[in-house]
């Protein structure tokens, strides 16, 4: 086995090291670092990249991995090696923001460059020091603001590594998804090393069901691959081909009646949306059978605003 070199810093099979990916000023002359935790086991297997905090307010992700690198099994390895980033935009999640200070989506400046914007650097130092060495990844998102995604992995049906991947972290939905420009998922499929994204939750809110969910399908993976001895049973995982969303036919205050992750059958009834200044209210139904993949926690909303992500089987 070879040693692993990130940031001009050794770390040599059998070792477990906390190195900084690179630092990067701020306009107060604050030097940023980004934390990589790399396990190595003596003995040949996978490596494994785990990271979160793409987008500084997206919690659930952090606490997974925070949760993964704390575990016995991890600093004991019985092969490969695993690379965990906890917090990717360590920018962002300082300010608590989705964005950078230059209002760039760092989740759009891949593959970087080594002299561009503020993502466009720490995107660069992702692929040149750390995609070089993994075999593959999970990438941990939550919902954007105020949308609750059940847990989800989202990948390309198309190619066989991505599903084969998604059914080893056996989460309850996985929903295909194509790739988009300038994202961490695509740079690295280009470069043969596929990524998951795991959605789940929303941003600043810790939602446990998409923790635990988030821990126990890292757990199976690296048990699938013979990289730690854990008893950590399958989910059964729907696959979602297409889907669509219902949105708000009248504004006012809406009212949610079915629950995340439920199938629902066309013309289920979905939730209601109330006249705040009186009784009448607008039955929001179900324009397809499927499942609820994600849910708009917004209470008052505006004709039109998209309410229930549902995915179709």
């Amino acid at each position: 086995m070879k040693d692993f070199v990130i940031n001009f810093q050794t770390i040599s099979p059998g070792e477990c090291k906390q190195i900084a990916l690179n630092s990067y000023e701020l306009h107060t002359k604050t030097k940023i670092e980004i934390p990589v935790f790399v396990f190595r086991s003596k003995k040949t297997g996978p490596t494994l990249l785990l990271s979160a905090g793409m987008h500084g307010e997206e919690t659930n992700g952090i606490e997974i991995i925070r949760k993964i690198i704390t575990r016995d099994e991890i600093k004991k390895l019985n092969c490969g090696s695993v690379i965990a980033i906890p917090v990717i935009n360590s920018v962002s999640f300082l300010f608590g923001s989705r964005d950078l200070p230059d209002g760039r989506d760092l989740n759009r400046c891949f593959p970087g460059k080594k002299n561009g914007s503020f993502g466009s650097r720490i995107a660069y130092d992702i692929m040149k020091e750390i995609i070089p060495l993994i075999d593959f990844g999970v990438d941990f998102h939550t919902g954007g603001a105020k949308i609750n995604n059940t847990p989800q992995i989202r990948c390309v049906f198309e190619f066989a590594d991505n599903v084969s991947l998604a059914e080893k972290f056996s989460p309850p939905i996985i929903i295909d998804s194509p790739y988009r420009d300038g994202t961490f998922r695509k740079e690295s499929a280009k470069k043969g090393k596929p990524i998951l994204v795991y959605e789940g939750g929303e941003s600043m809110r810790f939602d446990y069901t998409a923790i635990n969910e988030g821990v126990n399908g890292c757990l199976r993976l690296l048990k699938k691959y013979k990289m730690i001895d854990i008893d950590a049973p399958n989910n059964h995982s729907v696959k979602i081909k297409n889907d669509t969303w219902i949105r708000a036919n009248a504004s006012g205050l809406f009212h949610m009646n079915a629950s995340n992750g439920a199938y629902i059958e066309k013309g289920d009834l979905l939730g209601v949306i109330c006249n705040p200044f009186g009784s009448i209210e607008h039955q929001i139904r179900s324009t397809v059978d499927g499942y609820i993949v994600g849910i708009n926690n917004q209470p008052v909303v505006n004709q039109g605003d998209a309410l229930i992500h549902l995915g179709i089987e």
